[in-house]
């Protein structure tokens, strides 16, 4: 396949796997990457120190493009950005903000920037910013999630901008990869599927947590706080809504109390696979995952599954 973004980004097929909290590690990135998709590492609050490492780790395990997620509000993001731009990398997707300030250290270097939006009106801004592409995540998604569905967001994004959009949420096989592609988007990216991924290190528990999934399994804890999770649900969910509920009517919500129930719970999760209190980050997706491949086999997969899906769809039209 070619396209514009393709080209941009330097990789065979158009997949590119989320940028997960405590999942996306260099032995993850690395397979996707080597597989012929995009790998993004997750270095949420990671000091510059750690990231180097991490990038030099994944730089031992392919030579392929790969990408690093920058997150905007992290205390050590100036520092983070220097790294990132040290090291040459190819892509960086950014989250909780613009990376309007940052972009003109990453052009000088050659650096894609894809910046993560859930709105029409983020991702104009995205690209008056500078932004190369956009990542546009519809509610379905797995972890933080904004409010309108992948559905009904993409192709309003397509329409307001003139880069590259890059779908995400609620895709996780050929059909999905399909149904992107004809609302406008130039590449699917996946989380949930990509963490059952052989090379995924996310606990057995988690993986599992997953496999065993039904398509109500998820739900969004979060709402009243503006920050809204889309998570499996567990004993740690119901916890979560049942106080979220006892402070909805307070004239001055503690939210000090739900910082409390989910502080280190995607931790929890990943590496602990504490099934009651961990928060196991999941999108609507999971009902679609049933089994454990190897990075490779699942970018196949999918493009084996994307091609069948125009193939019948062409035939349709020349009946």
């Amino acid at each position: 396949m070619q396209s514009e973004l393709i080209e941009k980004l330097g990789i065979k097929y158009p997949i590119i796997q989320g940028a997960m909290s405590w999942v996306a590690d260099p032995s993850l990135v690395s397979a996707v990457s080597n597989a012929g998709g995009l790998g993004i590492l997750a270095c949420g609050h990671a000091t510059a120190d750690t990231v180097r490492e991490l990038i030099r780790e994944t730089k031992a395990l392919t030579d392929k493009p790969f990408g690093i997620n920058v997150l905007l509000l992290s205390p050590h993001v100036d520092a983070v950005v220097k790294v990132v731009c040290e090291e040459r990398i190819r892509v960086v997707t950014t989250g909780a903000g613009s990376p309007g300030r940052y972009m003109e250290q990453f052009k000088a270097v050659g650096t894609v920037v894809i910046p993560v939006v859930a709105s029409v009106a983020l991702a104009r801004r995205m690209q008056q910013d500078g932004a190369d592409a956009i990542i546009c995540e519809g509610m379905e998604a797995g972890g933080h999630i904004g409010r309108t569905t992948t559905m009904n967001l993409v192709p309003q994004v397509v329409d307001a901008v003139s880069i590259p959009v890059i779908a995400a949420g609620g895709i996780a096989d050929g059909r999905g990869v399909a149904a992107i592609m004809s609302l406008g988007a130039s590449a699917a990216q996946l989380g949930t599927r990509f963490v059952v991924a052989y090379e995924s290190n996310a606990h057995r528990n988690f993986k599992d947590s997953i496999l065993k999934a039904k398509d109500i399994d998820t739900v969004v804890t979060g709402l009243i706080t503006g920050h809204p999770v889309r998570v499996l649900r567990n004993k740690l969910t119901r916890q979560y809504l049942k106080v979220e509920k006892e402070i909805t009517s307070d004239e001055k919500p503690d939210f000090d109390r739900l910082e409390a129930i989910g502080k280190g719970a995607l931790k929890r999760a990943v590496v602990d696979g504490d099934k009651d209190t961990g928060s196991f980050m999941s999108g609507q997706s999971a009902g679609l995952v049933k089994k454990e491949q190897s990075c490779e086999e699942i970018i196949h997969e999918l493009m084996y599954e994307y091609k069948e899906v125009i193939k019948k769809q062409a035939e349709l039209l020349s009946l």
